[in-house]
């Protein structure tokens, strides 16, 4: 017995029957909890799982439990190290459709999130839920040795670099080294002589952004240092 709709086949038309409403919209099963309503029952049997807290697919080798099957599949691949989905750009395999999809971005320059704030977008959603805290007070992210906090998490392991004595971040061409990324690309100016900071009303140009800001206090007449 097979869809007329989409092809999949079924075994009987008792199955058939019930599969078809997915395609008309048509959504019978209601939740008595919250009210949403699904097109086939057994959605709405998973579904409840969210309010009952029920997580009955176990994995046999760490013992952590899912309350889908599919999810369990999906964990699976961790043990296993199946990494299916592969990059049709740079070659790089993902264990989910959903971990390629993000880092296929990075190809397509592509940042679907964007702040209802500031507009500033981003590749990812998670990316954009840590960047809200920027508009916030809230600083969720605290570094356990002195208790600064932050309110990016790439902020606190920049930070965190501070209380390690090793420079992470060396330099190809004088092998200087630097404790942030930052550093060590406004050093490498110094190399290139790239000045990517130019004055709008001068068109002078500057390697740090810095000095382009100390410089415009030169237009406005306003001296930074008295």
């Amino acid at each position: 017995f097979s869809c007329s709709v989409c092809s999949k086949s079924f075994a009987n038309e008792c199955s058939l029957t019930r599969h078809t409403p997915c395609h008309v919209g048509e959504k019978p099963f209601i939740c008595n909890i919250c009210n949403e309503s699904f097109s086939l029952k057994n959605t709405l049997q998973q579904h409840m799982r969210v309010h009952t807290g029920e997580k009955p697919f176990m994995c046999n080798v760490c013992s952590k439990s899912f309350a889908r099957k599919s999810n369990l599949n999906l964990h699976m691949r961790v043990h296993t190290g199946e990494k299916p989905f592969v990059c049709d750009v740079c070659s790089r395999s993902f264990s989910t459709g959903y971990n390629l999809n993000r880092h296929f971005r990075i190809h397509t320059g592509e940042k679907p999130f964007t702040c209802h704030l500031c507009c500033k977008s981003y590749s990812s959603k998670g990316n954009l839920i840590a960047h809200m805290y920027v508009h916030s007070e809230e600083k969720p992210f605290t570094c356990k040795i002195c208790s600064k906090s932050f309110c990016e998490k790439n902020h606190l392991l920049e930070h965190k670099r501070y209380h390690e004595t090793k420079n992470p971040f060396q330099c190809d061409i004088c092998s200087s080294s630097f404790r942030a990324r930052c550093r060590l690309e406004e050093h490498l100016r110094t190399h290139t002589g790239e000045k990517p900071f130019t004055c709008h009303l001068c068109s002078k140009s500057f390697t740090q952004k810095t000095s382009l800001t100390a410089h415009m206090c030169v237009h406005s007449g306003k001296m930074r240092f008295t």
